[in-house]
């Protein structure tokens, strides 16, 4: 690869010879180690990165030493002499298995993504903690009276009691669920067991189930044909229960859900559309909906259910996407297909 290719790359390059010396150096490299000469001199010299200890990558990994059938040191973080992290990983030649180490190849990766990550790993402990924090309070609250007073409690009070102990019970064990639907859909470990389903036998039951538990309005207007999706029932009632709460959270007035045939697209199915009256969602925001930990309004939320909204969906083979109601408010328009569009594996 020649030097202008090289300094194209996004990552540092450094490679030095079995003298030690370093013969390549891309841009990347220099401007992370702040030096614009590096070919020539001792790898030594000019890679001065500390770990936490205050020890150099050099001395710590020593790629001349060590063990003789080394071939490489893994991705460790180091700090760069502007305190900024940077992630490092080497390839050990030898001309042989025990030989000595005749060229070394440094890459240095900027550790902003690793940052990233790392934010995104304590935002999701800060949500876990925030709304894990609110049902754990009630039921130690609730049930620490009732073993405090049980005697002077009648039925009724023990019942209203035990029947909001069993509410928070159920919100931990979605939220947890919730969780786990996470990290399956993240790694790409998310097990579905599609077959044919009514969707909408399965969307009287999320509807009747969200209506018993609001005071507000929530009705299901499907056709009298038959319709069919090809689903796992539990994933298409989560996706159902997600949007119609989500509507009944953050939106106003009633919420709708319909259902109708999904023709003269690429392929046969359902569309299922969620409408509120509400404030509707602003165009410039519509895709980030859809991210984890993005809550909008002050309906509160755990940011997670739009995001499996979309996971279960695309797991299908189907879309999702946002609109604008008739009445004003937010439009949820799920397309589910009929057919198996799962990748053959």
């Amino acid at each position: 690869m020649s030097q202008p290719d090289l300094d194209a790359l996004p990552d540092g390059v450094l490679i030095a010879d079995a003298e030690g010396l370093v013969t390549v150096a891309n841009a990347a490299s220099r401007s992370m180690l702040g030096r614009s000469e590096l070919v020539g001199r001792p790898l030594y010299d000019v890679l001065t990165l500390l770990d936490q200890d205050g020890r150099d990558w050099c001395s710590a990994n020593e790629p001349y030493g060590g063990l003789g059938i080394r071939t490489g040191v893994p991705e460790q973080s180091w700090i760069l002499p502007n305190g900024d992290e940077v992630l490092v990983n080497a390839r050990l030649r030898r001309s042989s298995p025990t030989a000595p180490v005749d060229l070394v190849t440094l890459c240095l990766r900027n550790g902003r993504g690793r940052a990233r990550l790392d934010r995104e790993r304590s935002d999701l402990v800060a949500t876990v903690a925030h709304e894990l924090r609110s049902p754990l309070t009630g039921v130690k609250g609730f049930v620490q009276a009732l073993l405090n007073r049980w005697d002077q409690l009648s039925d009724d009070q023990r019942k209203l009691m035990l029947t909001t102990v069993n509410a928070d019970a159920d919100r931990l064990a979605r939220l947890i669920a919730e969780l786990l639907d996470v990290a399956r859909i993240d790694t790409g470990r998310l097990s579905i067991y599609p077959r044919e389903v009514d969707p909408v036998l399965l969307a009287g039951r999320v509807v009747s189930s969200v209506q018993a538990a609001t005071s507000r309005q929530v009705q299901l207007e499907a056709p009298e044909e038959q319709l069919c999706a090809h689903a796992d029932p539990d994933k298409f009632t989560q996706v159902l229960t997600n949007l119609v709460e989500n509507g009944v959270r953050h939106g106003e007035g009633t919420v709708r859900v319909s259902l109708r045939r999904l023709d003269g697209g690429e392929w046969p199915g359902v569309r299922l559309i969620v409408d509120d009256e509400g404030e509707g969602i602003a165009e410039g925001i519509r895709r980030r909906v859809f991210t984890k930990f993005w809550t909008g309004g002050t309906g509160g939320g755990s940011g997670l259910g739009m995001y499996i909204v979309g996971g279960l969906t695309r797991a299908h083979g189907g879309t999702v996407t946002i609109t604008e109601a008739p009445g004003g408010g937010a439009r949820v328009a799920v397309d589910w297909p009929s057919v198996d569009l799962r990748p053959a594996r």
